[in-house]
């Protein structure tokens, strides 16, 4: 006769809830899944189907209550280490704003700002370019299954062990990523930038040998067709650089 215990509905509540709000948390704070488009109940959904596969191939840790002392600190280590490995790669879109900030900024775009779909925020034009190019880098190189992965590797790094639940986070690793992110985003926007320094330069000699040249009419057209120009001759080697800091995110991610 097939019976089920208790203590065996604990462990299969136990080995499905725990990845999924693991899965949840990444859903909730990744780029691409966590875009106000994606349905909050398609997330819930995915994130249990998610669970419901790589449950079976996890380690056991043994049937711990989620409702049990030891059960609440593993729901919060679920819930960091998903959270963590989201904002690990939206620090690299928060690099391509920073870079799209800049060059906007030298092209005198700042002011043309419209409602970001992404942030739903005013955001600069070429900020909102370069974050769409960068979404299309991540889906291009499978980054979404790469973060879902990544995410099942954590399993290993991170166990879900009721003795030292936080003992393998790398705190200063996530911190280190904010170092990255102006350093990234400084890289993508040097080559206009540099540009835009030269045009500068160019005006300023100009309005010095012909002090009657309206600088505002003629600036403005000048730095941004200089701007135009050079975003789209760097765009071949912009790319790279994108995929280039996402790797190094997906490196970053069992840390």
């Amino acid at each position: 006769m097939f019976t089920v215990t208790t203590a065996d509905l604990e462990l299969a509540v136990a080995t499905l809830v725990y990845p999924f709000l693991r899965v949840l948390a990444l859903m909730s704070s990744a780029p691409v899944l966590s875009h106000r488009s994606v349905p909050r109940t398609a997330r819930i959904g995915f994130a249990f189907l998610v669970a419901l596969l790589i449950a079976p191939t996890l380690p056991q840790g043994g049937a711990v209550s989620p409702f049990s002392a030891a059960g609440v600190l593993l729901v919060i280590q679920q819930v960091v280490v998903g959270v963590a490995i989201g904002l690990v790669m939206q620090a690299v879109f928060a690099a391509a704003d920073v870079a799209g900030e800049l060059v906007g900024l030298q092209m005198g775009l700042s002011f043309g700002s419209f409602v970001d779909a992404q942030n739903s925020d005013p955001s600069p034009i070429v900020a909102s370019f370069l974050t769409l190019t960068l979404m299309l880098v991540f889906l291009g190189v499978d980054g979404h299954l790469l973060m879902i992965a990544a995410l099942v590797d954590t399993f290993q790094t991170f166990p879900v062990a009721p003795s030292t639940p936080f003992s393998p986070l790398d705190a200063g690793a996530l911190a280190r990523v904010g170092r990255e992110l102006f350093a990234t985003g400084l890289m993508l926007a040097l080559p206009v930038v540099a540009a835009m320094l030269l045009a500068n330069l160019a005006l300023g000699v100009l309005v010095r040998t012909a002090p009657q040249l309206n600088l505002f009419a003629v600036g403005f057209p000048v730095t941004l067709t200089v701007g135009l120009g050079m975003l789209a001759l760097s765009l071949p080697f912009v790319v790279p650089a994108m995929e280039q800091a996402l790797l190094r995110g997906f490196a970053l991610l069992p840390r």
